[in-house]
Formats: C-alpha cells, sequence, structure tokens
C-alpha cells in the first residue's frame, strides 16, 4: 500500500546535472512513487542566479539560501549537485545533523574528506550514496559495495574521465597532435573552459581514490593518488604505441600488492594492447575492469558525463535512500577495516615504454644497456632507427619498479651519447 504523503527532496544545485534531475523527478513522477512506496517531491531548489528560466521547475520552490534548505526539518533527502569542497562539504554536514539523507555527485569532496561524511551520516543514522561520483551512468559504485562484498577485489582498471579518452582516441584515429584534438573536444562541448582538472588527471585521481577506498576497504585520500595528466604525450607516442600493436589511454589503476599487505592508486596514461577491451573504448565513453578472486573479470561500460547520464545515478541514489526513509532502514556505510597502507609509486611495478635520443655511432647500444643492467631493469625489446648522425632508441623493458625504472633513467642522461630522453610511457593491461 502506498503511502500518501509525499517525500521531500531538497536539489543543491540546478545546472546540467540538477537540472535533469529535476525533470526526471517530475516526468518519471507516477513510476518513481511506484518504486519507492511513497510519492517524492521537490521541497525546494537551491542556486547562485534566480533570474534564470528553468522549464519546468517552480519559480517559487527556488532559493538561494541553501543552507537554509539543507537544514529545513521536512525534507528527507537532500541531493547536493554543486560541486567542490566548500560549501558542499557545510551543506550536506548540515543535512545530516537534521537526519536527512545525502545523494551527491560530488567526487572531489569524496576523495578529499570521506571518511567524515562518512562518520556524519553514521552519527545521525543517515544515508550517503554517491554512485554518479564516479563514472556517471555506469553502475559502479553499488557492485563493489554490495554486490562484490562478499568477494576479494584485487583490482580496479579503467578509463573513468570521458574528456581524455575523446583527445587520445583523436589522436590516435586521426594522427591529430594534443593541442588540436583538445580544441575539438572544446568545441564539442566535451571539455571545460579550463580543462586543467581532467587533462591533469585531477578528475579521475579523485575517482581512483573512491573506487579504492571501496574495493579494498580501505580509507584512500586524493593525496594517495600517483597522478599525471596527458598534456605531454605526443603524437610521436601514439606513432610508437601503434608500432606495437597498442594505443594510449589515460588509466586510473587501483590495485592490491602480490603479497596483499598494501595497495596503490595512480593514474597516468599508458599503453594498452589493442586485443584489450579497454583500448576499444572511443569518444568520450568510460570504461572500467573489475578482477576479483571469485567474479574473476567484470567490465563495466557506458557514457562516464553528461546531464542526464549522471541524473541517471542520481535518480537511483534518490530511489534506494527514500525507500530507506520509507522503511525505517540504511544503506551500506564506509568500510574502512582493512586498513591497508597505500604504497608509493616508487614501489608499483610495470612494463616502460622509452625513447631515447642518442649519437648514432658504434657502442651506444651497448652502453644504454649495461646501465639498464646495473640498475635492475630488464629489457624485453630494442629498436634503434637513424642515420647521418640522429638516432632513436626505443627501449621496452620487462617489468620493473617505478623507483628502479627512474634511477634508471637518471643514469641515461649522464651518458655523453644520450642527448635526451624523449618519452618515458607505462604499458599495462598485459
Amino acid at each position: 500500500m502506498m503511502r500518501t504523503r509525499p517525500l521531500k527532496v531538497a536539489l543543491l544545485g540546478c545546472g546540467v546535472v540538477g537540472s535533469e534531475v529535476a525533470r526526471i523527478m517530475t516526468t518519471h513522477a507516477e513510476d518513481l512513487a511506484a518504486r519507492i512506496g511513497a510519492p517524492v517531491e521537490l521541497a525546494g531548489v537551491a542556486v547562485r542566479r534566480p533570474d534564470r528560466v528553468r522549464e519546468g521547475i517552480d519559480p517559487a520552490l527556488v532559493t538561494t539560501d541553501a543552507a537554509a534548505l539543507a537544514r529545513r526539518a521536512d525534507v528527507d533527502v537532500v541531493v547536493e549537485v554543486i560541486g567542490g569542497i566548500e560549501p558542499a562539504r557545510a551543506l550536506i554536514t548540515s543535512a545530516f545533523e537534521n537526519g536527512a539523507s545525502v545523494v551527491t555527485a560530488n567526487k572531489a569532496l569524496l576523495a578529499e574528506d570521506g571518511p567524515t561524511l562518512h562518520e556524519a551520516a553514521e552519527k545521525h543514522g543517515a544515508d550517503l550514496y554517491y554512485e554518479a561520483a564516479v563514472a556517471a551512468a555506469i553502475p559502479l559504485v553499488r557492485p563493489l559495495r554490495e554486490s562484490l562484498a562478499g568477494d576479494k577485489v584485487n583490482r580496479v582498471l579503467g578509463i573513468v574521465n570521458g574528456t581524455t579518452n575523446f583527445i587520445l582516441d583523436r589522436m590516435d584515429s586521426s594522427g591529430t597532435g594534443y593541442g588540436e584534438a583538445l580544441d575539438e573536444a572544446t568545441a564539442l562541448g566535451y571539455a571545460e573552459a579550463d580543462p586543467t582538472a581532467d587533462v591533469e588527471g585531477f578528475d579521475a585521481a579523485a575517482k581512483a581514490a573512491i573506487l579504492a577506498g571501496i574495493a579494498f576497504h580501505t580509507r584512500v585520500r586524493l593525496d594517495d593518488v600517483h597522478r599525471e595528466g596527458l598534456t605531454e604525450v605526443s603524437a610521436a607516442d601514439i606513432a610508437s604505441a601503434k608500432r606495437m600493436g597498442c594505443t594510449v589511454k589515460l588509466l586510473a589503476i587501483c590495485e592490491r600488492s602480490a603479497d596483499g599487505r598494501s595497495v596503490t592508486a595512480r593514474v597516468h596514461p599508458a599503453m594498452i594492447p589493442l586485443s584489450h577491451p579497454l583500448s576499444n573504448v572511443r569518444e568520450a565513453y568510460n570504461a572500467v575492469f573489475v578482477e576479483s578472486d571469485a567474479a574473476g573479470q567484470l567490465m563495466f561500460y557506458g557514457p562516464g558525463a553528461g546531464g542526464a547520464p549522471t541524473a541517471s545515478a542520481v535518480l537511483g541514489d534518490l530511489v534506494a535512500a527514500c525507500r530507506n526513509k520509507l522503511n525505517g532502514g540504511r544503506g551500506p556505510g564506509e568500510s574502512s577495516y582493512a586498513q591497508l597502507p597505500v604504497s608509493p609509486m616508487g614501489e608499483v611495478v610495470t612494463r616502460y615504454h622509452i625513447s631515447l635520443d642518442v649519437a648514432d655511432k658504434p657502442g651506444v647500444l651497448a652502453q644504454v644497456a649495461t646501465v639498464f643492467a646495473e640498475h635492475g631493469v630488464s629489457i624485453d625489446t630494442v629498436r634503434q632507427q637513424g642515420k647521418d648522425g640522429d638516432a632513436w632508441l626505443v627501449v621496452v623493458t620487462h617489468r620493473a619498479a617505478d623507483a628502479a625504472l627512474s634511477a634508471t633513467v637518471e643514469a641515461l642522461r649522464k651518458l655523453d651519447t644520450v642527448r635526451g630522453v624523449a618519452s618515458i610511457m607505462r604499458v599495462e593491461g598485459e
């Protein structure tokens, strides 16, 4: 039997995502009520510019006082889609203090201060849901928190930023440079006017911190995630990857150590073989591989950004939070019992592709090989090309620790026959 008194929802933010949330709540009101067991209605919509026309939203619901809306006694669930650290953190905390559950898409805040938010939710008997914070419409957070709760997750590997995937896809398919591909992404609306958060890997690193925390039952903060962007990826790197039967992707990688006693989380460009399913993720799509003991390999794929896809994830969480409110239950909270240490990047072991500008004369290859051997880095393949005094050595290593590779590169720079290190890129997915 359906309850007639509606559950009330406060919407903080009404931009691209927030407006879609409001629209779906209105157009799908009957279906949402049937799924929840009670009607849901907007109690208010907090915005910065109240004079802007917002189609489908009653102007009487619009307010600039987000703080007052978040702490209203009659609000059951607060949906936060403002983004950023403050005032979002204060608004969410206030909502919990007043007994409301929270649905958020705020990856930056969760990566920086997720434990505090979880503790506040626990203290006040409320829910904290955040499916939309990672990969938009792709169900990923809930499978990790719930579906795989009885399994042991060993690795999460994926493409979690659509802007960077679009740029790298264009560089690969058309041979354009980074700047031209970024301009195209901006023109199509995939890249922000200031693309720093995307192209420098901050967005993907925040998502990696969230995923690692859930997967390994360990608190992982944004500062724990090694981060490299794609601004240094060149057309030559893309061409080198093709010659190896690979393509270049900006990957988020979270994994347990071989002995299971620590974890790592990192974001950086990497070459992956064309045989790997992630190599075929095109345009602005996202895809994530999850590897666990019992389930094996699972792949999650779909649109990782955009108003409607992100709103879909928000509404899924809203339904869950409302059901819990109606039935007196609670969803899953933070699971950080494992408390595994997060290892530094220097301990990460992977393969490397190094391109060296060297003098075109006898003995260069032997000198370079000696340096690798002295630092305990085993060479898999070497390709040498050049003429008339100009030459290149392309070295692909077997698996080596990042610290050992860094020491090797520093030693190579000191050789008179090495004019420069053109590029260094990790090789993943093998």
